[in-house]
């Protein structure tokens, strides 16, 4: 039995980032293939030596990759993608109540929307730092291919880690974490932010219950604001993490090489399977950490109150 209070006992730190990792990694199972599409499409047009496949689309992508190299490709680089969920979702979402608490320092009875700011920017870049090199293996497995003779350059997970620390060096485990770190401070404090905001004034304003329906609109509109934000630094980090080493001399080349063989809309290469991608994310990750964050603290003070 739970008394009323209990019920409605705030979250505390450990089961908002506990609850954070298992959703977003559930997230991540489910909405993998449309990140794998996303990243396929990203890097279309960067070298003349390619499989020769053409995407088109999002459901294109997909099922030529189905096609051409097997369904278990769609999940290609899958285990550093859970690996970067747990090290990376779980703390620049678990801790961004914690945060933003900080940065308010008990002097405002609601959290403005600098503090937010501020605490998204710093959940967004301390995770950064620390799953950055699962991000470089999730991104070279996924874009690999093993199509007309093109030798895939990594076996499995580990051994890219290997392979990457090894042959290259081990500070290309980081590389590219400037426009990651540029993409994911866009993507946290407009993904939270948004959320935050979003969820905060249908409550407020008794248009939605804080429930279920709440929180998938409110993922939903994250999803999309997010998305058209982060768009053109995302194309850029995939380009640049996936790239050999000599290809790009910086980040800034990589930007203006993109800019001036593609043009403008390369910036928006796989922005359809983004925003599918991220807006289905939000909505099963954003839905599953509530009610996840809810039942961990029933069942704490369950075991609470029966002792």
């Amino acid at each position: 039995m739970v008394s009323p209070a209990a019920a409605e006992a705030a979250p505390t730190m450990g089961v908002k980032i506990v609850s954070a990792g298992v959703a977003a990694c559930l997230a991540d199972v489910i909405t993998f293939p449309l990140d794998t599409a996303k990243v396929r499409l990203q890097i279309q047009g960067e070298s003349q030596i390619s499989s020769g496949i053409r995407y088109k689309g999002v459901l294109g992508t997909i099922t030529t990759l189905a096609k051409t190299e097997g369904p278990v490709k769609l999940y290609s680089g899958l285990p550093a993608g859970l690996q970067r969920q747990i090290s990376f979702a779980s703390l620049r979402i678990g801790l961004y109540d914690t945060v933003q608490e900080f940065y308010t320092s008990g002097t405002e009875a609601t959290p403005s929307l600098g503090s937010k700011i501020l605490a998204g920017l710093t959940t967004g870049g301390v995770a950064v730092f620390i799953g950055q090199p699962t991000e470089v293996v999730k991104v070279r497995m996924q874009a690999q291919s093993h199509l007309h003779g093109l030798k895939p350059r990594y076996t499995g997970t580990y051994n890219a880690y290997r392979i990457i620390a090894t042959t290259e060096s081990l500070s290309t485990l980081w590389k590219g974490t400037t426009p990651n770190l540029l993409r994911n401070v866009i993507i946290n404090c407009t993904e939270l932010v948004t959320y935050d905001l979003v969820k905060g004034a249908l409550v407020r304003k008794n248009l939605l219950a804080d429930d279920v329906p709440c929180h998938l609109l409110s993922a939903l509109i994250a999803g999309f604001c997010t998305t058209l934000l982060s768009s053109p630094v995302d194309v850029v980090k995939t380009r640049f993490i996936n790239s050999p080493q000599g290809q790009y001399a910086s980040v800034p080349s990589c930007a203006m090489t993109m800019l001036t063989r593609e043009g403008p809309t390369a910036f928006f290469k796989g922005f359809v399977p983004s925003f599918l991608r991220l807006a289905s994310w939000n909505v099963i990750m954003f839905v599953c950490f509530e009610q996840l964050k809810r039942e961990l603290m029933k069942s704490r003070q369950t075991v609470d109150y029966a002792t």
